[in-house]
């Protein structure tokens, strides 16, 4: 990582939010140097939820369009740049996993399975707890990384985090 003399001074060592990229995106920095900014993987996208940020670049926002990835690679047959390269060996799309804050409302003792009912992997399970509601319980190795749970949380709780258990699955 590198961090300057200030930035380490004044704590600003930690490494910055890197937006999550299209599927089969190249590493970030090289994702920024091949990708064109051309849009062509925003208008393709059948459920709406790449988006462009401040810098014209493409990124994924969940609760977009229809708030889920399906995999189709409609993005990588348009991007004529190579920044979404998809090959034939099975590499995962990308590595995600959901995680749901602590303002889920089950933590309030408030019924909610709209996660686990949306989660076709099953990869959302609820932990019955004695008293009070049953929370969810995101299983990592069972998840798509597809990003449906998010958008269907009504407390808007859950985000899409990259995945260090996958990191050697591949």
């Amino acid at each position: 990582m590198d961090v300057s003399r200030r930035g380490f001074l004044f704590g600003r060592n930690r490494p910055a939010h890197v937006p999550i990229r299209p599927p089969w995106s190249l590493v970030e920095k090289c994702f920024l140097e091949t990708c064109t900014r051309c849009g062509g993987c925003t208008a393709a996208c059948p459920t709406r939820i790449i988006v462009i940020d401040n810098n014209s670049f493409p990124f994924i926002d969940f609760l977009q369009g229809q708030g889920e990835c399906t995999f189709c690679g409609e993005c990588v047959a348009v991007c004529t740049a190579g920044a979404l390269r998809r090959d034939d060996q099975g590499r995962a799309p990308w590595r995600l996993a959901p995680q749901i804050g602590a303002d889920c409302v089950a933590q309030q003792n408030v019924v909610c399975r709209s996660c686990g009912d949306i989660c076709t992997a099953q990869a959302i399970r609820f932990r019955p707890r004695l008293g009070g509601a049953a929370l969810p319980e995101p299983t990592a190795e069972l998840c798509t990384s597809c990003g449906a749970c998010v958008s269907v949380c009504p407390a808007r709780v859950i985000t899409m985090k990259s995945n260090a258990a996958m990191e050697g699955a591949a």
